[in-house]
């Protein structure tokens, strides 16, 4: 700033002493384009300076995050309350919107006593393994008394004490007693699989309800929509009676968040050169004619969708950009410093300009234009 300075008197100095002082040259037309020319581009120095030593930007705006509220039911279903008013300040958890409850309390209740029966049924099944259990016992007694019957006759027919038809019979008692043992094994194996069918220690029946259950009490929580963090709402326009939750994607209100709230600017690329988190910010709010609020950067966003292609099978197509094109911009996330982050709602815009050199000669100059921008605001907005 100082040899900036300097240079100007110096150059000055020169011109007045060579055409006015000692008319060592006659000043004419020529000589005097020549001088402003020449002037003129040592005025840059200070251009530059401004540029790099303290970049500004006119288009600087609060940014807090939002969430759409979007009701989480399983149909359609109806507004019964609006407990909350628009532009007030809302605490985490506060009651937002009350939907019918009819439909998803049944639900619970349906699922409830299904529950209670599978569980009971758990114990049906474990009488019926040990019934069949038992059923198997018997089977096996009835085939070794078969058995036993079968070989004594056998024995007395080669004697000539009994008939051959009574062997024959107690032939027929043992395939009997054989296919009566199998199927009792099998309906047995299938009692004890029904059983023993689990998951993680537990009947995969009573899981599945257990988990059907848990769901039905989700969709019965969410009938109440509470506020996910501090925050407010605006243009509040859900009434009573609407129906909601048809579209699962459709929101119902947008929720703006009071944490986390931060000043974005667009800023050209190349004046970003020497910028770095941390550094000191000023900025000029058009909310606060006549007031300066200071911050510091703490992002930047090196990039933009300028550079991005997205996939797709056609080759690209390279054309020059327009001379009208605005040239690309980056942006730069700031914090401002004052404690009472609510006077800063969301859309405020104003000028913000970066001190890479807080100590230079150039910022002072930048403090004086921003402060001047502010003070316009008091009489029209300032927006060149």
């Amino acid at each position: 700033m100082i040899a900036g300075l300097l240079i100007c008197f110096g150059y000055s100095v020169l011109v007045w002493l060579v055409f006015f002082r000692f008319r060592w040259l006659k000043f004419t037309v020529a000589w005097g384009v020549v001088s402003a020319f020449v002037g003129f581009h040592l005025l840059l120095i200070f251009l530059i300076g401004l540029r790099f030593a303290t970049p500004m930007t006119t288009d600087a705006r609060m940014v807090q995050h939002t969430i759409q509220l979007i009701p989480r039911l399983q149909g359609p279903t109806r507004v019964e309350a609006v407990l909350v008013e628009p532009h007030t300040p809302i605490k985490k958890g506060q009651p937002l919107f009350q939907f019918d409850r009819t439909t998803a309390e049944a639900k619970v209740q349906a699922l409830t006593a299904e529950l209670a029966a599978a569980e009971q049924n758990v114990l049906v099944m474990e009488a019926d393994v040990a019934a069949a259990a038992a059923e198997v016992v018997l089977l096996q007694d009835q085939l070794d008394y078969a058995l036993y019957q079968q070989r004594i006759t056998a024995e007395l027919v080669k004697k000539g004490a009994e008939r051959k038809e009574d062997l024959e019979k107690w032939d027929t008692q043992v395939a009997t007693a054989k296919a009566a043992l199998a199927k009792g094994k099998a309906d047995e194996k299938v009692a004890r699989l029904k059983y023993q069918s689990q998951v993680d220690g537990v009947n995969t029946r009573v899981a599945a309800t257990r988990a059907n259950l848990q769901e039905a009490k989700y969709f019965l929580d969410n009938t109440l929509m509470v506020a996910p963090e501090d925050g407010r709402i605006i243009n509040l326009q859900v009434r009573p009676g609407m129906v909601s939750g048809d579209v699962r994607l459709g929101a119902i209100a947008s929720f703006i968040c009071d944490a986390d709230r931060y000043l974005l600017g667009n800023f050209f690329q190349e004046h970003l050169k020497y910028v770095k988190p941390g550094q000191p910010v000023e900025v000029a709010l058009d909310l606060y004619p006549g007031q300066i609020f200071t911050g510091k950067v703490i992002a930047i966003w090196r990039g933009s969708g300028a550079g991005q292609m997205l996939p797709s099978g056609k080759l690209p197509d390279f054309q020059p950009e327009s001379a009208d094109t605005p040239q690309g911009q980056f942006a730069v996330g700031i914090r401002l410093d004052d404690p009472d982050q609510s006077r800063f709602p969301i859309g405020t815009q104003g000028r913000a300009a970066i001190y890479t050199s807080p100590n230079s000669g150039f910022a002072i100059l930048r403090r004086i234009g921003l402060r001047a921008y502010s003070w316009f605001n008091w009489i029209y907005p300032f927006s060149g």
